[in-house]
């Protein structure tokens, strides 16, 4: 039977691909547009299915805090070059996905996969995942998220889509959490203060500076105070609290929270691909595979 642009106009807003792909799926299915749709999804599971071994190391992060303040959720989102994660469909579907986490506190990554894309829609996130891998042929997959509640105030911050940071304050305005949040963007803090720091992290770090001290050869009263004081520096370099606000490097963080009478309960810092350990591939031989290959 014959296809009319209309349909196919109508299964590429339902679908997001190709109009060549959406023709010839109407033209196999006679024109059904259900089926049309089932058979384009069984072809993108295949397509998808041979992207999945990929590595996925780019990609951006997204931050959702709720209107009332109150709810609050973060998330990382990969693909495999920046060239798909600076694009305007990839972003959106980022910030959806950071949307529904906020709406609805999924408890890790599989659950999040099964819910609705967005609210009233038959779409779930993975078959919007698998949809977009099919268009835009890459691998994509949502590394890692969190959704928390306060009684306090979030601030967020993001650095070039590739760090994101959450920071939940009790006390201060919101000017305050924005710029405890840039801080944290920039400084790495691991803890809130010295207290969240374990004994042995200590313990580890104490060694390694009373090995170093004994090579200076001074008596032992010395080397401990030497230890102590090298001890305190790293703590406070470790910890949000004793770092130098970035933008008044003579106030630490601790003093500026004191003047607003305020609080960190919590922060939680992304940096796209930490710890993902990215393949290097010979860019020149995939160009030639692909050109040999048609």
């Amino acid at each position: 039977m014959a296809i009319s642009a209309s349909q196919v106009k109508d299964l590429r807003e339902r679908t997001g691909l190709g109009m060549m792909e959406c023709k010839q799926a109407l033209v196999e299915t006679d024109g059904d547009m259900d089926a049309a749709i089932e058979l384009l999804r069984m072809k993108a599971g295949a397509k998808v299915e041979k992207k999945a071994g990929r590595t996925a190391a780019d990609g951006v992060v997204r931050i959702t805090i709720t209107g009332d303040g109150k709810t609050a959720a973060m998330v990382e989102v990969n693909s495999e070059t920046d060239f798909v994660a600076k694009g305007d469909e990839f972003q959106a579907f980022a910030q959806s996905i950071s949307d529904r986490i906020a709406a609805s506190n999924p408890a890790d990554v599989a659950a999040l996969s099964a819910m609705p894309l967005k609210d009233g829609a038959d779409t779930t996130v993975e078959q919007a995942r698998e949809s977009i891998v099919q268009k835009l042929g890459e691998n994509m997959a949502v590394r890692r998220f969190i959704s928390r509640s306060t009684g306090g105030l979030f601030g967020s911050y993001i650095h070039g889509n590739k760090i994101g940071v959450l920071v939940e304050l009790e006390g201060g305005d919101e000017t305050l959490a924005r710029d405890i949040a840039m801080h944290i963007a920039a400084s790495r803090p691991e803890f809130v203060s010295a207290d969240d720091v374990s004994a042995e992290v200590i313990a580890k770090e104490k060694e390694i500076f009373a090995a170093q001290a004994k090579e200076s050869g001074k008596p032992d009263d010395i080397i401990e105070k030497m230890v102590t004081g090298r001890i305190s520096k790293f703590v406070n370099e470790i910890t949000l609290l004793g770092q130098p606000f970035v933008k008044d490097p003579d106030l630490t963080v601790e003093k500026l929270l004191a003047k607003a009478s305020a609080k960190v309960l919590s922060f939680t810092r992304y940096e796209v691909g930490e710890g993902i350990e990215k393949e290097q591939g010979d860019f020149a031989a995939e160009v030639m595979a692909q050109v040999k290959g048609g």
